[in-house]
């Protein structure tokens, strides 16, 4: 799995990056189609997306340093 850091574009309503809406991976730039998953951790909150290209990424947004970093999963492509 890849990990980078990467500019990430959130909706939020009540708190802020309640959801991923578009990201970008090597200056190109992937709507999310697709909200699969989502946890939280004590600093973090995790989002499993299908994004526009058809792969799943993992998203995470560190809220104590406000950076989000990418996971992408290139293996299994989704059922479109």
């Amino acid at each position: 799995m890849t990990r980078n850091y990467s500019k990430v574009t959130a909706y939020s309503g009540y708190k802020a990056n309640e959801m991923p809406l578009s990201f970008t991976v090597d200056d190109k730039r992937h709507e999310v189609r697709d909200v699969i998953s989502r946890w939280a951790e004590p600093e973090k909150d995790f989002f499993k997306v299908i994004a526009d290209d058809g792969r799943k990424y993992t998203l995470s947004w560190n809220r104590k340093s406000d950076l989000w970093l990418i996971g992408n999963i290139p293996e299994k492509q989704c059922e479109q």
